[in-house]
């Protein structure tokens, strides 16, 4: 049985593993309370990084404030869906595990019916009473007053400060005026170069569909999570009628196979995208390519 009360994670980013037993010893800066980020992605050679995924050891990833629902505990671990993360494995929400200790309860933490700040940097740095936090690009936050230089937020860790050039600030998440396709890859450009991370959810690290989907909820469109996901909804185009912004799906055995990618069209034959572990978010030219051979279908969410 769901357990009703939301909880909110409390750390910069939450890793969602397979298992309450999925992670590694090598992998405990990504389970601490706070996490390390840094530490956790320096120590992962491109072996263990691919474990992550060939071992389906990593579903998806939070960020701070995120709100989730707990369905079952095993020990330290919290089983959990996330609302806001749209998934055919469960309808309530994506589904994984996350260490308890990642996630705070609403009698502690409820954000407040106020505007939001959004992070627009890649990295923002918050500044809390005893320290200063790294969090990612995509965080939301309540804001509780503003001033030239500084917005105030409340976090699930106290109220707290980002610099005013960080992010940005909107009066309801739900977001009435949103983004062009044009605006959708302007927001992934920022990320060009950076490393793959399955399971990717910030700006540590993207995989395929986290790209997509972080690119479109920073422009205001919540769209699902998983590419095969991804593909069933939005708007249909017809591959010969693509616009900049749209979602490109590939899928094997020439594209009649299941869909195994995503990126984000360009234009003018061109694709922004995050491919797979050991490369980083690159535009890449379709013509010549397996995506060329691969490519299936192609969605609108904007």
């Amino acid at each position: 049985m769901m357990d009703k009360k939301a909880y909110y994670v409390c750390v910069a980013v939450a890793t969602v593993w397979t298992s309450y037993d999925s992670s590694r010893e090598i992998d405990d800066n990504a389970i601490s309370f706070p996490v390390k980020l840094d530490k956790w992605l320096e120590q992962l050679t491109y072996t263990r990084r691919l474990e992550l995924c060939e071992k389906n050891l990593v579903q998806t990833q939070l960020l701070l404030g995120e709100e989730v629902y707990v369905t079952e505990m095993k020990g330290k671990w919290a089983k959990i869906v996330i609302p806001s993360q749209f998934s055919s494995k469960d309808e309530r929400g994506y589904p994984g595990w996350v260490p308890f200790h990642q996630l705070i309860s609403q009698a502690e933490y409820f954000p407040l019916n106020k505007p939001t700040a959004v992070v627009s940097a890649t990295i923002a740095t918050l500044h809390l009473a005893e320290e200063a936090l790294q969090i990612s690009y995509q965080t939301q936050l309540p804001l509780l007053k503003e001033d030239k230089e500084w917005l105030q937020v409340q976090t699930p860790v106290g109220s707290g400060r980002i610099k005013r050039q960080d992010a940005v600030v909107i009066e309801d998440r739900n977001r009435k005026v949103k983004g062009t396709g044009d605006m959708i890859i302007a927001a992934g450009e920022q990320f060009l170069n950076l490393p793959y991370l399955w399971g990717g959810m910030s700006a540590w690290g993207y995989d395929c569909s986290g790209f997509a989907y972080a690119t479109h909820k920073a422009n205001g469109y919540l769209i699902p999570r998983d590419a095969t996901d991804q593909a069933r909804q939005g708007k249909e185009v017809g591959l010969a009628s693509i616009q900049p912004g749209d979602l490109l799906f590939f899928a094997h055995e020439k594209g009649e196979g299941a869909i195994h990618h995503v990126g984000i069209y360009y234009g003018k034959g061109k694709m922004l995208h995050s491919p797979k572990t050991g490369k980083t978010v690159e535009l890449i030219e379709l013509k010549g390519t397996l995506y060329e051979e691969e490519l299936c279908a192609a969605r609108r969410y904007y």
